[in-house]
Order: C-alpha cells, then sequence, then structure tokens
C-alpha cells in the first residue's frame, strides 16, 4: 500500500453502500495532508462529496474544500464542451442545448463516447499536471469496467486519425500501474465480497487498468476470543445478571440486553471473519488487502472522513 499516494490517478468502487466516497475522500484529504494538490472527483454526481465534505454543491469546475484539496462533479456535457474548446478551438457560449443534443446523437451511435468524456477528463487532468493526486470516486462495481475499458475499446475500433491519437494518451496514463490504480472498497458482508472478487478478476484482463489495492470497510472488533467464551456464558446466566444488576443499581433487563448486544456483535464479527477470508483466498497473492475498523458514531461527514484519513495514515507510510 505504500505506494499507493505516489500514483497521479486512483479509482476508488465497490459496491454501493460499503464506504466507497468516504475512502476516496480520505484518501484525497490524506494526499492534500501530505503536502500534494489533490483533486476528488464524483463520477456519478449525486451529492455524497458535498455530504462528505459539508460543503456547497460541487459541480464541473473543482471547488477548494480543505487546504490544498477541491471537489467537483462530473458532468459528460460540460467535458463535450471542455474537450471541443481546447482541441477544435469552438466558442460555444449559449450553445449548450446543442452540444447537448450532438452528445445524445453521438452518444447512441457509438455507445463508449460518454464514458470516453469521463475518464478522458480525468485523465487530462493527470497530463496537464494540473494536480499532484487525482482520486475518483467512480461508479459501482457493476459499471466501473465499462468506464474503464471505453478508450481501449474506442481504440481498437478506430486505428487511425484525431481519435486514435486521444484514445492512445489516455491509455498511456490509465495503462501505467506506476501513474493509475483502482481501489476496491468491500464489507465483510456476503455480497459485497462476491462483487469485489468478481470485479477484481476482470478488471486487469479487460481494462488494462493495475488492481492497487482492496480495502475492507466497517471490520468490527474482536470482544473477546474463543477461550473467554466460557466466562461470557457464565456471566449472561440470569442469576449472575440479577446479581450485576443489583451490584450497579440498574434494571436487570437493561444488563440482560448489554449482553445480547455483545453476542450479537461476536456472532457478527464471527460471520464477517468467515468472508474476510473468502476474500483474502480468492485474492491474487499480491493484492495488498487493507482493513478499516467500524467508525462507531457518524458513517458520513469531515469527522468520518478526517478519521479515515488518520486509519490510512496508519497504512500508507510515507
Amino acid at each position: 500500500m505504500s505506494d499507493l499516494l505516489d500514483r497521479r490517478l486512483v479509482f476508488v468502487t465497490g459496491k454501493g453502500g460499503v464506504g466507497k466516497t468516504t475512502v476516496a475522500a480520505a484518501l484525497g484529504l490524506l494526499a492534500a495532508g501530505r503536502g500534494r494538490r489533490a483533486l476528488v472527483c464524483e463520477m456519478e454526481p449525486r451529492g455524497d462529496l458535498q455530504s462528505a465534505f459539508e460543503c456547497g454543491p460541487t459541480s464541473y469546475v473543482p471547488r477548494p474544500v480543505s487546504d490544498g484539496l477541491f471537489a467537483m462533479s462530473m458532468d459528460t456535457e460540460a467535458a463535450l464542451r471542455e474537450y471541443l474548446r481546447i482541441n477544435l478551438r469552438l466558442p460555444l457560449a449559449g450553445r449548450i442545448s446543442s452540444v447537448a443534443q450532438a452528445l445524445d446523437f453521438v452518444a447512441t451511435a457509438a455507445p463508449g463516447v460518454r464514458e470516453v468524456l469521463t475518464v478522458g477528463k480525468l485523465c487530462y487532468e493527470v497530463r496537464e499536471r494540473h494536480y499532484d493526486f487525482v482520486v475518483v470516486d467512480a461508479s459501482a462495481t457493476g459499471h466501473i469496467v465499462g468506464h474503464l475499458a471505453a478508450p481501449l475499446g474506442i481504440h481498437d475500433l478506430v486505428r487511425r486519425g484525431v481519435v486514435e491519437e486521444q484514445t492512445r494518451w489516455m491509455l498511456d496514463i490509465l495503462d501505467d500501474p506506476a501513474q493509475t490504480g483502482v481501489v476496491v472498497v468491500s464489507t465483510a458482508e456476503e455480497m459485497p465480497v462476491t462483487e469485489a472478487l468478481e470485479l477484481t478478476d476482470r478488471i486487469g484482463p479487460e481494462t488494462g487498468v493495475h488492481l492497487a489495492a482492496v480495502i475492507v470497510n466497517r471490520v468490527l472488533p474482536e470482544l473477546f476470543g474463543r477461550a473467554e467464551e466460557a466466562t461470557f456464558a457464565s456471566l449472561s446466566a440470569p442469576a449472575v445478571i440479577d446479581e450485576l444488576a443489583e451490584l450497579l443499581g440498574e434494571d436487570p433487563r437493561a444488563v440482560s440486553e448489554v449482553f445480547s448486544a455483545a453476542r450479537l456483535a461476536v456472532r457478527m464479527r464471527r460471520v464477517g471473519s468467515a468472508h474476510l477470508e473468502r476474500l483474502r483466498s480468492g485474492l491474487p497473492p499480491d493484492t495488498p488487502l487493507l482493513l478499516l475498523p467500524f467508525l462507531f458514531g457518524r458513517s458520513h461527514g469531515p469527522r468520518a472522513i478526517h478519521q479515515m484519513a488518520e486509519l490510512l495514515a496508519e497504512e500508507l507510510p510515507t
């Protein structure tokens, strides 16, 4: 994991709900904290970054959210307008509707155009060195392969001219493991692990982009080991609970609920451990695997982002 922040472009993906936005935002915050000019881009503009940083609405124009850290939301039509302005020197002021209609027509005729514009914008920021580190809150596991494979697909389809030239420099960035990588976020649950394993099998062969790491989020702590189970069982006996309640001056039902919650946490941890072992055994042997603990508190917002960045800092030495 030590080289993750040395890359220029990192895509963070995972099944919906596993915390990929938090991880992406934390990576950006950590990079900025280490003196790098960083950009966090939300590939699907849902307002998740706005909630994570508790800032104003994000848009295609990057806005500062912290020292050295900027946030933006992808807009395919805006990316097309920027591309035409830069490459064809076309003045497009007041012609937004025409551009939108043209984009819809071209995207219908040539699948992958929207994806190329999205990925191309991110590669452009890397190529032009506007930022030292670009981290993408990417689409979920079911769609990320299509996004990353689009430049390769169009490049293979069009072997000459401007399109070939444009996709070639994108591929030079995407295919370089020193510059670009994918981070797959999962939780220790059945479906997220299944999707993570399926994606790790596909990401390299189908896109050419390097699998940088797998991060398992919200790992529950081990309350006690199996050797301590007998002690816990004896303490949770009804007679003992009554004695504890009397000593503590609490309602026996409240004390019993504490023990019930502890039993549930132990079961959840052990079920999660089985899923975690399945994930570990199914990954390529050289894939870095990082475990992030469950944050007991707010699951989003600046506090959670800073906590996550601190946890990542322990695993990503300078």
